[in-house]
């Protein structure tokens, strides 16, 4: 965000505020101050307090130790970020668990605590443009948050272990970040848990070894940018299988053991769903692929966790597998800017499917899109336009965002509309991207104005007369 010039005065009156709202049980730490703090939230639409302003996260660095016995989390998070404004204060997201303790570059931070928002002060200002690195030690028992759809998210216990998922906010109950979609960032996670017990996460392991007190560590790298939604810790029991995709491309799966012989095909299947998908939408844009599958009863839902979707068993299908595994460049790499967004994921991961079946299956996307514009409960509202927070997981967002796409395609033709498709996730291959990044993007592929189009299937309000 800008910051406007503001006078003197003005700038005392907003440190002094500062550091009123910081004094609570905070210990103070020398240094002029003379920055601003940065925003408390993004203002996203749905979610406004999701999310801070005055920086950009670079890097996570995780330590974490879980005993699944009692449910203890005890973690350390080292977050590497820029300044986008002179800072003389800056929030982190955080839901429940006890903050220990806080430095910026090694030195104490004082630290304040309300509600979700975790506010450091450092000692001395952050000048914009400086990258810095804030440090805070937490413990506790996390605790899941309840979507406004009712569904569980965050950090949740399963039968000797835990799984953390994290769609659109649940990350924030096991470490403190900059929990928007629209602040990506690299990761690196350890995580340490009693002999026995696995544990997996995104990206690639690169480490492994057995500590002094028996306990056994992994670490886990995730070399390309993620949105901290897509972040993922999976720890129990777990039956693996590996394999390689894409000539290079290692593949990791893992499920519980009551669930791993009845998914061991389809598991095996990863490799060549991705080899197809690369051959639609582009390169595929990680260096690491796999999945995990749970037995039912924790997690209600499939998520496409980066480079690792999760899956209940009942959800874990062919369909839902080529659903998440398109997200990998449809919501992961391309991530949306705002979750008003987020069609830009459900509506192309749906179309995946579409197009999967059509290439596959023998059944036209056409098919697909006439029994959708059927379904009355596709024109409860736009795609692009969801009333509530609570509506972003509802059918128009993924049928009616799909039906968005095939309309596309038979309006510019198939060479035209497979262009978009793999310029789309090429452009903004690692970045977020907004509804109006996406039509401009149409727009200019196709060399024409696509106006009356986005005005009846991505943001009109009344269903047209025909399919």
């Amino acid at each position: 965000m800008a910051q406007h010039n503001r006078t003197r005065s003005a700038v005392l009156a907003a440190v002094l505020t500062a550091l009123a709202l910081l004094a609570g049980g905070c210990a103070e730490v020398g240094g002029g101050v003379r920055g601003t703090p940065g925003a408390s939230g993004l203002r996203d639409p749905y979610f406004p307090k999701l999310g801070n302003g005055g920086y950009d996260v670079r890097h996570y660095g995780l330590s974490l130790a879980y005993d699944p016995a009692d449910g203890r989390l005890d973690g350390t998070v080292e977050i590497t970020a820029r300044a986008t404004q002179d800072l003389s204060a800056f929030n982190l997201d955080l839901s429940g668990l006890t903050v220990r303790g806080a430095t910026v570059d090694g030195a104490p931070a004082a630290y304040n605590r309300a509600g979700n928002e975790l506010t450091l002060r450092p000692g001395e200002e952050i000048p914009e443009g400086e990258e810095f690195r804030a440090t805070v030690t937490y413990a506790g028992v996390p605790e899941p948050l309840t979507d406004a759809d009712g569904s569980a998210e965050g950090w949740l216990r399963t039968p000797g272990g835990a799984v953390a998922v994290g769609e659109p906010a649940g990350s924030m109950t096991w470490f403190p970040g900059n929990h928007h979609p629209s602040d990506k960032a690299l990761y690196d996670l350890t995580l340490t848990l009693p002999a026995g017990v696995d544990g997996f996460s995104n990206g690639v392991r690169t480490a492994r070894r057995t500590e002094p007190d028996g306990r056994v560590t992994t670490v886990w790298h995730t070399a390309e940018p993620m949105a901290s939604y897509l972040a993922t810790v999976v720890i129990g029991r777990y039956e693996t299988g590996t394999a390689t995709a894409l000539g290079s491309v290692p593949v990791l799966t893992a499920a519980e053991p009551s669930v791993a012989p009845g998914s061991a095909a389809l598991r095996g299947e990863v490799p060549e769903i991705l080899d197809r998908q690369a051959k639609r939408f582009g390169p595929y844009p990680f260096s690491a692929a796999g999945v995990v599958v749970l037995a039912d009863g924790t997690l209600g839902y499939a998520l496409e966790t980066q480079t690792r979707p999760v899956f209940p068993a009942a959800s874990f299908d062919r369909t839902t597998l080529v659903h998440e595994l398109a997200h990998q460049w449809f919501g992961n790499s391309v991530t949306p800017r705002s979750w008003r967004d987020l069609w830009l994921n459900e509506g192309f991961a749906t179309y995946a499917e579409w197009l999967y079946s059509e290439e596959y299956e023998q059944v036209p996307a056409r098919t697909h899109f006439e029994r959708a514009f059927a379904q009355d409960a596709n024109w409860a509202f736009p795609p692009a336009a969801p009333p509530t927070a609570e509506n972003l997981f509802d059918p128009p967002v993924y049928q009616r965002g799909a039906m968005v796409l095939h309309e596309l395609r038979e309006t510019v033709g198939d060479r035209v509309f497979d262009e978009i498709l793999r310029g789309w996730s090429a452009k903004y291959r690692h970045a977020s991207a907004s509804t109006e990044d996406f039509t401009a993007y149409a727009e200019g592929v196709a060399g024409r104005d696509l106006g009356d189009l986005w005005e009846v299937w991505l943001y009109g309000d009344e269903k047209p007369d025909r399919p």
